[in-house]
């Protein structure tokens, strides 16, 4: 069988050298009978899995040591392509040694990586990471009738990016936390939608329950809905005490402005606060890489000004000392 009976050669490129090695000589491909699994004082545990996408299925064996719970071996048979047997392959070496607890810790991520030349080079291309998510969902099969229990016992987190195993709840999170905008940032600081893309929008490989576009749209009109009720339901700041007015403005400062500054290695503190007038000074010192940073003085003092003018007040002037 030649490169292009494997994977196209247009594509073979994309691979690397591990993926075809594994591919055209497997290290693990086989079956663990009873009488082999009893001869080491194992328990044998069988999963198949099937992968609706491309239609690729797995037979993963175990032998697991039941006082230890450790899988002393492992094979696995496979009917996909060239990408599914590599991928089985290292799942299959990565699960020996460790317990049943720490096999399911293993993700499709994992054994991309480990099928790499170069750690910051792909070992596939993009639209073929799909065949990997089989052997990450095979351990999970594995590990629930060892345990006998439900296989959604393992994992009750519902997986918005299958390529990447991004959870619902993590994109939430990195959205609000680093108030992220667009869906390029959510890909940057995720991973989801890297890979075969078909949870950025629908019209993709494959269809999705949720996709990034919504997502982002959903959390944003949150989050845009909960800054209007604060200001709603916060009374006017000119009619605050002084020390009312330092708290609301700390809370300001950490929610819309030492988020950005962190991010830069640098931060604020508030030193001082004064009512001149109808005008209140706020003297604020930088700290970290921002202190005696030529633009703290224009464009981060400015940048501050604009935040508390829009939340607070605008007749607040911030003086740098």
């Amino acid at each position: 069988m030649g490169k292009a009976d494997l994977i196209g050669g247009a594509l073979w490129e994309q691979y690397s050298r591990k993926v075809n090695e594994r591919m055209t000589n497997p290290r693990y491909l086989g079956e663990i009978t009873e009488e082999e699994a009893k001869a080491m004082g194992a328990r044998l545990v069988i999963a198949d899995w099937g992968a609706e996408v491309c239609g690729d299925a797995i037979r993963l064996y175990w032998a697991v040591d039941p006082e230890t719970d450790r899988i002393i071996a492992a094979r696995y048979k496979t009917f996909g392509c060239g990408t599914a047997i590599a991928s089985s392959d290292v799942m299959a070496e990565l699960c020996i040694g460790k317990t049943v607890d720490e096999a399911v810790k293993i993700t499709n991520l994992d054994v991309e990586r480990a099928l790499r030349d170069d750690p910051d080079k792909a070992a596939i291309p993009p639209q073929k990471m799909h065949c990997s998510v089989m052997a990450y969902d095979v351990i999970k099969k594995a590990a629930s009738i060892y345990k006998n229990i439900d296989m959604s016992a393992i994992e009750d987190e519902e997986i918005v990016c299958e390529c990447a195993r991004v959870t619902l709840r993590t994109i939430k999170d990195v959205i609000r936390i680093n108030d992220l905008k667009t869906v390029e940032d959510i890909i940057h600081y995720t991973k989801a939608g890297a890979f075969c893309k078909s949870c950025i929008r629908p019209g993709g490989h494959e269809p999705r329950r949720y996709y990034l576009v919504d997502i982002l749209r959903e959390v944003r009109e949150e989050m845009e809905r909960e800054r209007l009720k604060e200001k709603v339901e916060v009374k006017d700041f000119r009619q605050m005490s002084l020390i009312q007015k330092h708290r609301v403005l700390e809370k300001v400062l950490d929610e819309k402005v030492r988020p950005a500054l962190l991010r830069d290695g640098g931060n604020l503190e508030v030193v001082d606060m004064k009512e001149n007038g109808t005008e209140v000074e706020v003297y604020i010192h930088y700290l970290g890489s921002c202190d005696g940073c030529p633009s703290g003085i224009a464009g981060t003092q400015m940048y501050i000004e604009e935040v508390l003018h829009s939340e607070l007040d605008e007749k607040i002037r911030v003086i740098v000392v």
